[in-house]
C-alpha cells in the first residue's frame, strides 16, 4: 500500500479522470496494482453545514430535490463555502446559506469543527456551526432554481418527522443523527 500523504495533500499519481463544474472525479494507485477512484470538488472547496435551533427548541431543516437520489431529501441547511465569492470564509458562508435557504439569521454562532464528509469515496470536508438566537428577517427557499422547503420541527418530534419523510420517499441526510441525539 501506498505510504499516506500529509492531510491536504493530493495523493501521489493522481489523476483526474472527469472534471464538471461541481465535482471532479480522480483516479489514483493503490494497494497491490489496484486504483482508488474519489470525487472531490475542483479548488477542494468545502462545505458549511448548520445546526439551527430556535428559541422555541425547533430545529430548522430543508428539504430539495436532490438528483442522485431522484427524490428529495430532508437535510440540515448548507452550501459550498466560496463558490459564489472567492476566499469567503467558512462562517460568512454558514451566514449566507442559512439566510437564502432558511430565511433565518442568528444571533449566536458557535463553530464544531471541521468534518469529512464520506472519507472513503469523496475528498469534500464541511465546517459544522450551531447557530441560535434565530430570526426570521427573509422568506428563504434557496436562490435559483434550488426550490427550498423550510421545516421547522420540534426536536421532541424529529424522529417522526423523519420517519413520516422516509415512509413518503424522502432521502435523509446523515448528519440528521446530530439533533436526533440533540433531544
Amino acid at each position: 500500500m501506498p505510504d499516506s500523504p500529509a492531510a491536504g495533500d493530493p495523493p501521489a499519481a493522481e489523476r483526474t479522470v472527469w472534471r464538471g463544474r461541481f465535482l471532479e472525479a480522480r483516479v489514483v494507485p493503490w494497494g497491490d496494482g489496484g486504483e482508488w477512484e474519489y470525487v472531490v470538488r475542483p479548488g477542494r472547496i468545502q462545505a458549511a453545514i448548520i445546526l439551527a435551533i430556535t428559541d422555541a427548541n425547533e430545529v430548522v431543516l430543508v428539504e430539495q430535490y436532490r438528483p442522485p437520489f431522484g427524490c428529495t431529501a430532508i437535510e440540515l441547511p448548507a452550501g459550498l463555502i466560496g463558490d459564489e465569492n472567492a476566499g469567503e470564509a467558512a462562517l460568512a458562508s454558514a451566514q449566507r446559506e442559512l439566510l437564502e435557504e432558511t430565511g433565518f439569521e442568528a444571533d449566536s454562532w458557535q463553530a464544531l469543527g471541521e468534518f469529512a464528509s464520506s472519507a472513503g469515496v469523496i475528498g469534500e470536508t464541511h465546517h459544522f456551526f450551531r447557530a441560535s438566537g434565530l430570526r426570521r428577517t427573509a422568506a428563504g427557499g434557496g436562490v435559483g432554481n434550488e426550490n427550498i422547503t423550510v421545516h421547522l420541527v420540534p426536536l421532541a418530534e424529529l424522529s417522526a418527522f423523519i420517519a413520516a419523510a422516509r415512509a413518503r420517499g424522502a432521502a435523509i441526510d446523515t448528519r440528521l443523527l446530530i439533533p436526533m441525539l440533540h433531544v
